[in-house]
């Protein structure tokens, strides 16, 4: 990477070479995808390239240990002005707090700033799952009626979306699959974030949706390559199942924040709603936290609380 060789003048030579040990034990030891990784790279630089501007010239492992409080809220404060809003700003600063940890680890001093200052408080932002009738449509055929694509393609995107409604997947973990992953059971294995693996549920009306597109698919499909492949064979842009979600939502009439994770979030809390166990969703879904799954029994209640609305004579 061209950062690695180069760092810019703004970054102090021994920072910018703890910077790049930090995001190879990110790589390599956590798991971390090379987007998240790249991610925390553009966060920690614009943090520095701040601070070179806000003292007169690079910062040194010793200047940033001597970080004030005030210095990291007037960087906060300039971030907000450019336009940043808070759950942009919060992620920026969770990566620059986990290069400032990797720094006391290793024993090149604490930035005690950074844990003196409040993160930004974020709206509380609930999922929008879609009604059982409409989740369940995304699959049918006749929604395609008048686009010209080949009926495989068709296929494909139906699989995959059916995927996401009927086994909770990320659209990422769909579009990982490797062909070989999918069998004749009931269940398969998928890879979640930071490498973890789980097991999910195979409908058997998904089973057969996929098993259509791979019966129609005219690329010949390694057991190690993916399962869904675009026109050429290549692996699946997550772009295209965005515009197939867009279009057959168009053909429902649905707004647009019925998106292809919105499926994703249908199949949680359909599934709470029927009396399912939440530990046991988190397990599918592949939360980390129980406390993220939890934001699916607030959801729930939202929506018995507007049929209340609706129904009741005295609402």
């Amino acid at each position: 990477m061209s950062e690695e060789k180069h760092p810019p003048d703004y970054v102090a030579p021994k920072v910018a070479a703890e910077l790049e040990s930090w995001l190879a034990h990110l790589g390599d030891e956590r798991h971390f995808s090379p987007k998240t990784i790249e991610a925390y790279r553009r966060d920690v630089l614009q943090f520095l390239a701040f601070l070179a501007g806000h003292f007169g010239g690079a910062v040194s492992l010793r200047e940033l240990a001597a970080l004030t409080p005030a210095d990291v809220r007037a960087f906060m404060a300039a971030r907000r002005a450019q336009g940043i809003g808070s759950r942009s700003l919060m992620r920026m600063l969770a990566g620059i707090r986990g290069f400032a940890r990797f720094l006391e680890r290793s024993g090149k001093g604490k930035v005690g700033a950074l844990a003196a200052v409040r993160a930004p408080k974020l709206g509380k932002t609930l999922p929008r799952p879609l009604p059982v009738a409409a989740a369940t449509r995304f699959a049918e055929p006749e929604l395609a009626a008048g686009d010209r694509r080949a009926p495989w393609v068709h296929a494909r995107d139906a699989a995959v979306l059916a995927l996401l409604y009927g086994s909770g997947l990320r659209i990422s973990e769909a579009l990982g699959l490797k062909r070989g992953d999918f069998g004749d059971g009931d269940a398969m294995t998928v890879m979640g974030k930071g490498r973890k693996q789980r097991m999910v549920p195979v409908l058997p009306q998904v089973h057969k949706l996929v098993g259509d597109y791979l019966a129609l698919c005219p690329h010949d499909l390694l057991a190690d390559g993916p399962l869904f492949v675009g026109l050429k064979g290549g692996p699946l842009s997550a772009r295209v199942i965005q515009l197939a979600m867009a279009r057959l939502r168009g053909a429902l009439g649905l707004p647009d924040t019925a998106t292809p994770h919105a499926l994703r979030h249908s199949f949680a809390t359909h599934l709470l709603a029927r009396g399912g166990d939440l530990r046991a969703i988190q397990e599918l879904l592949g939360h980390a936290s129980l406390a993220t799954t939890q934001i699916y029994t607030e959801v729930d209640a939202e929506r018995l609380i507007e049929a209340y609305r609706s129904a009741h004579p005295r609402a």
